[in-house]
């Protein structure tokens, strides 16, 4: 077995299991907050617990749009875990830093409405899913795996073509 390969297989496969892992996270929320949003708001993340009744009064319509948003990412995840080309993997890394950052800093100002263990499984799990992506684009670098379909100007992928998609001058 070639190690250079080899290896790119191996960063492929956990490129992929990375990203199916946040799209599962995101997935969970929206397939939960869609068809009963009530429930989701009342309960989330498990009966008891109560992360989002305890914030403020309940609003069906910005519980169905998180849902809604949350499946959109979901399924840009998902899509990038099957096609796992480069561009496509920083874009949806990037879409999903655009959404857990600002999650993650917005429940760090929180801290005072939450038991010490709800604290740390809200901020360790929202700060996994800052910390997982930034891996994953380390991962995914000028020579990470994502390359399957690298395909640029409509051509076939040659080595001017692969300098080009790197950010290089053809």
């Amino acid at each position: 077995m070639n190690t250079r390969y080899g290896g790119h297989s191996v960063r492929r496969a956990w490129i992929r299991v990375g990203l199916l892992f946040l799209a599962a996270t995101t997935l969970n929320g929206s397939l939960w907050a869609l068809p009963f949003p009530r429930s989701f708001y009342e309960d989330f993340p498990l009966p008891g617990r109560d992360w989002v009744s305890t914030l403020g009064p309940y609003d069906e319509h910005l519980v169905r749009d998180y849902g809604t948003l949350n499946l959109a990412l979901g399924i840009l995840l998902v899509a990038t875990a099957i096609f796992l080309e480069r561009r496509l993997t920083w874009v949806a890394l990037v879409a999903w830093l655009g959404y857990a950052v600002p999650h993650f800093v917005y429940h760090t100002t929180l801290v005072d409405h939450f038991s010490l263990f709800d604290n740390l499984a809200q901020l360790g799990s929202l700060g996994l899913q800052v910390l997982l992506p930034l891996v994953l684009l380390a991962l995914t670098g000028p020579h990470g795996a994502p390359t399957r379909t690298s395909v640029t100007h409509g051509g076939p992928a040659t080595s001017e073509n692969k300098d080009t998609e790197r950010g290089g001058r053809s």
